[in-house]
């Protein structure tokens, strides 16, 4: 490390040095990385003895009260995994487990990057990465939740056939591909089940080479008082990572199949709830109006289209397009140079500044006002996906709590902007005023004129927020 003559606390990168750890919210990317590692690893231990096929034998297994019942191989295999194979239900909850903490990890490092800034030029592809990793985190997620062929599993492909059949004209073919002649058909416990062992880790395995190529050619952004990052943090954050799945696997029962029993396209288990990161469709499904549109002789039902197909296509669109969006309009504001001339294309591109220093969430209030308000229309999704629940719980009508989900669904992102913008601000005015005053140290002066004043040190730089 070297310092900066007249800034004594300003550190600055020496070559070959970075920084991934001088802030806590650095290890999201850690985090997300040894999950996935994890999920490798189990994933080829649960390939071994797990069958993809929906073929109908007896279950004889040691789970007594399922004993003689018709289930598919796919289930029976997993009952053998969990029940009866050393180990097998550990993996099988470690696995589950390190999926919900992947995609948790994914949706925070995207929001790290978002309201610090850390997507700015030269860093736009890492983002548009962790941009196409959430999704596909979310479609390995689903895709391994219905290979069990499970009541919960048999629950999702009443979803994604319900998604398939709105959609006009393409739909009915991708009903064909994937069920093939009629629901649920025998074929799609062994197309998602390549779809979730091959094609989706290929994906991700290419992102994340992509990612850690583009990390050694552009370093590490850092805050600008921040800390020299640590050498072994890395595998610390490894074993840690690691040990903490070991022990939710341990301790954390998830997916029970025998509790759910075999998948029956005619029953449906009461108060099943999807996995976190899809809860937001679900409540979203709940919270929309039973819409119907006729366009071109086709009908569309808007109430499953808008919710599952454009809300979650709209937000990754805006996401994915962001960096475009707010570099372009920070060029529209600096087309003259100092001389009052219109800058050329080229002009502009050459003079594109580098971004290495990210931004605390206060410096860019309007970014952060729009992360604020994209979190709360998740949340408020997210929690409606359980209305059912609230209404039991409380004593409410059903009715009067979605009314009221559908009314904070639209004005609680709005506050949330207004909210999160004024504390920003009001931060800012704070920098500008302990930049401006210094901090009050409470000791009182008396001047050579004899009149008293409150001594006050001014710092050279404004601390990071704690």
């Amino acid at each position: 490390m070297r310092r900066d003559e007249g800034a004594p606390m300003r550190l600055l990168p020496a070559k070959g040095r970075t920084f991934q750890f001088s802030h806590w919210t650095f290890m999201f990317a850690e985090i997300a990385i040894w999950s996935f590692v994890v999920l490798l690893v189990t994933g080829l231990f649960l390939m071994v003895f797990f069958d993809p096929s929906t073929s109908r034998v007896l279950y004889d297994g040691v789970y007594t009260p399922l004993s003689g019942i018709p289930v598919s191989k796919a289930f029976d295999s997993t009952m053998h995994l969990s029940l009866e194979v050393r180990g097998g239900l550990l993996m099988r909850q470690v696995h589950h487990w390190a999926a919900l903490v992947f995609a948790a990890a994914v949706a925070l490092q995207l929001l790290r990057m978002f309201v610090t800034g850390a997507f700015r030029h030269p860093r736009t592809a890492q983002w548009l990465i962790w941009v196409t990793l959430l999704p596909l985190a979310m479609a390995a997620g689903e895709t391994g939740h219905i290979l069990p062929d499970d009541m919960l599993s048999g629950g999702s492909l009443w979803l994604i056939k319900s998604v398939l059949q709105s959609i006009p004209v393409v739909g009915s073919y991708g009903m064909y591909l994937l069920f093939g002649a009629e629901f649920p058909g025998e074929n799609v416990i062994t197309v998602l089940y390549w779809a979730h062992v091959l094609v989706i880790p290929a994906l991700m395995i290419a992102l994340l080479a992509v990612r850690a190529r583009l990390l050694r050619r552009n370093g590490h952004t850092r805050f600008a008082d921040a800390a020299p990052g640590r050498r072994r943090a890395r595998p610390i954050m490894a074993l840690t990572t690691v040990g903490v799945l070991l022990v939710l696997g341990l301790a954390f029962q998830v997916a029970p199949i025998w509790l759910y029993g075999p998948a029956n396209p005619t029953h449906v288990s009461a108060g099943s709830v999807p996995d976190w990161y899809m809860g937001f469709l679900d409540g979203a499904l709940r919270l929309m109006p039973a819409w119907e549109a006729t366009v071109f002789g086709y009908t569309l039902s808007l109430a499953v289209l808008l919710p599952t197909l454009a809300v979650p296509g709209l937000f990754f669109t805006v996401l994915a397009g962001y960096p475009l969006l707010e570099r372009r309009l920070a060029e529209r504001r600096t087309r003259r140079d100092a001389e009052g001339r219109p800058k050329t294309s080229a002009r502009i591109k050459r003079a594109r500044a580098r971004h290495d220093i990210l931004q605390r969430p206060r410096e860019a209030a309007v970014r952060t006002a729009l992360a604020a308000a994209g979190v709360t229309f998740y949340g408020l999704l997210w929690a409606a996906a359980s209305n059912d629940q609230l209404a039991h719980r409380f004593h409410l009508s059903l009715e009067a709590v979605t009314i009221g989900f559908q009314v904070a669904v639209v004005a609680g992102p709005i506050l949330a902007f207004v909210l999160t913008r004024w504390i920003c601000l009001a931060l800012q005015q704070g920098d500008r005023r302990l930049v401006a005053h210094g901090v009050e140290t409470g000791i009182i002066t008396r001047s050579a004129d004899g009149g008293f004043h409150g001594a006050s040190t001014h710092e050279e730089r404004v601390p990071l927020g704690r």
